[in-house]
């Protein structure tokens, strides 16, 4: 593809929202370090931003179809990943990250991708997921990897892929009424799942139905979910950035992981209610240009590799935001470009950068089955 080809081709729309959605992380992530008064967090992940946006182009310059070919032994490297991290030391309590020199591979980030990866390439051309015993192997698929990252322990990330299974299942051609049997049954095992939870777990899970607003701040897991409402509110409509609003009070901003997990509510605080619609904004443009890619690409891979990786930036923003706000329980997991963290940020552009390339090249229709079964 010649540079004048390329250049028209982009789809500059996801580009200035990929953009716009890192630098407003990184105000957050600025007024971060200046409320805590320590830390180069916003130098740190303006040098990963500055990694990051290339990547993401690099990755439109070839056919992402020569990609099916890697698809099952990328899987393959990013389950020996997952297990590899058993053996290193833990950092902060967790088993999550693999020592380069001097920065941290987090292997779950490139799990999510491999398994898009891998979903995509199973769900290609085959048919047998119109049948509900057919779902199995989709299902062992999502579970081998969620279950190595649920015990690092990671509960944030490995909620992320069965919104991804789903989703995919689903743009593949799988019965609807076949998917809504599958949730029913989950649903049916909640009371299991909360028995094999720990203390800790579930904790996590009450403080979202006894939380407080205002008051003294509780001790434990409510903890983050008083601060983090109380940080928010701090903002107001117009935020501090154009409030001119007086720090006299810094035991009131204290919030950990205030420029990773809950950076949204940094986002809030120095932008106001406005500056955190005009976040869901550029979410939502940025969904409904995935969307419109997908739907517009006849390659059953491409199409399928455009949904996963919507639905994967997608889940991760409910749940982050969901937390943040008190209407999920809190889970260690980013809110994508906008988080402190360079292999979330990496992989979050690698993702996107696949989805430009789907996009470049919307592919030819190679058989009339895929996407057109009736659900």
């Amino acid at each position: 593809m010649s540079p004048p080809q390329w250049f028209l081709r982009l789809p500059w729309g996801v580009v200035a929202c990929t953009i716009a959605l890192i630098g407003l992380g990184l105000t957050a992530i600025d007024r971060g370090d200046v409320l805590s008064q320590a830390g180069t967090f916003f130098s740190r992940q303006a040098m990963w931003g500055a990694v990051s946006i290339p990547a993401m182009l690099l990755m439109t310059l070839f056919p992402y179809r020569r990609l099916k070919h890697i698809a099952a032994p990328l899987f393959a490297l990013s389950l020996v990943l997952l297990v590899a991290v058993y053996f290193f030391p833990p950092r902060s309590g967790a088993q999550r990250w693999i020592p380069l020199g001097f920065l941290f591979l987090q292997p779950s980030e490139l799990a999510k991708i491999a398994f898009i990866f891998a979903l995509a390439h199973y769900l290609m051309f085959r048919s047998n997921y119109r049948t509900l015993l057919g779902l199995i192997p989709p299902f062992v698929l999502t579970f081998v990897p969620m279950g190595l990252i649920l015990k690092e322990p990671d509960l944030g990330t490995s909620l992320v892929f069965m919104p991804i299974l789903f989703a995919m299942l689903f743009a593949a051609g799988a019965r609807s009424r076949h998917l809504v049997f599958v949730t029913i049954a989950g649903i049916a095992m909640l009371p299991v799942l909360w028995m094999g939870m720990s203390a800790e777990q579930r904790s996590r899970v009450t403080a979202v139905f006894t939380q407080q607003d205002g008051g003294t701040a509780p001790k434990g897991d409510g903890y983050h979910l008083h601060q983090s409402k109380q940080v928010l509110a701090l903002g107001g409509v117009w935020g501090s950035e154009f409030g001119e609003m007086p720090i006299d009070d810094r035991a009131a901003y204290h919030l950990p992981a205030c420029r990773t997990d809950f950076v949204f509510c940094m986002v809030g605080e120095r932008w106001g209610f406005f500056g955190g619609m005009a976040t869901f904004g550029l979410y939502l443009l940025l969904f409904a240009q995935g969307l419109r890619i997908a739907a517009r690409t006849r390659e059953p891979f491409g199409r399928l590799l455009a949904v996963g990786i919507v639905a994967l930036i997608a889940t991760q923003v409910v749940i982050n935001t969901g937390m943040t706000v008190g209407l999920m329980p809190v889970t260690g997991i980013t809110l994508p470009l906008l988080s402190y963290g360079g292999s979330s940020l990496l992989t979050t552009c690698l993702a996107l950068g696949l989805l430009l390339n789907v996009g470049m090249r919307p592919g030819y229709e190679m058989t009339a089955e895929p996407f057109r079964w009736a659900t």
